[in-house]
């Protein structure tokens, strides 16, 4: 079975889009989840965006919220840096692929929907407990083959011929990228 990359971030609302409308589409069983930092200098903890910021944020939202209006979205009041979610995701990809797509999934919804930090450590161990993982595996694991498959991911991106993010790519090389229509998306998918 062939299946796509997809590279994404967290803190991305039109990468939370995309992801769930892949699941709409019912086909994450052939959608190797990726996640890269598109932007490694937001601080820990998250703090308030204002000013052009917090605006430039509102928009995003209201632009996901006309491309993608079957979607619960909120705006956040920041974003996060994602290092220590992406991580957290990546064990618990390699640990269990079905659980560990829960739980990528549910760090979507628990920054888009609810507003959460996902550079606080009680909130991945929370979603890693209630994903059926201990936090010692996903949360504070220290330097582990985790480390160089998250430099993999991260190099293979910016191999790509696009850097942004959500960037779908089929084994056939082609790429999509950015939030697009249902349609177009599984068109894309239905070539793999």
């Amino acid at each position: 079975m062939d299946v796509c990359t997809l590279y994404s971030d967290f803190n991305c609302p039109f990468c939370y889009a995309l992801h769930e409308r892949l699941h709409e589409l019912d086909v994450m069983d052939r959608i190797e989840w990726r996640g890269v930092q598109h932007a490694p200098h937001l601080p820990v903890p998250m703090v308030t965006w204002g000013g052009h910021l917090g605006v430039e944020l509102k928009q995003e939202v209201e632009m996901v919220r006309r491309l993608a209006p079957e979607l619960p979205i909120t705006v956040p009041m920041g974003k996060p840096n994602t290092g220590l979610a992406i991580a957290a995701a990546a064990r618990a990809l390699q640990l269990d692929r079905s659980r560990g797509s829960m739980f990528v999934r549910a760090l979507y919804r628990r920054f888009w929907c609810d507003g959460q930090d996902l550079s606080d450590r009680e909130v991945l161990r929370k979603e890693a407990l209630l994903r059926g993982f201990s936090a010692e595996q996903l949360v504070e694991a220290r330097a582990t083959p985790v480390d160089r498959l998250l430099k993999t991911w991260g190099d293979q991106w910016e191999e790509a011929e696009h850097q942004g993010v959500p960037l779908l790519q089929r084994q056939d090389g082609r790429l999509l990228v950015g939030l697009v229509s249902i349609e177009t998306l599984n068109t894309f998918v239905a070539g793999m």
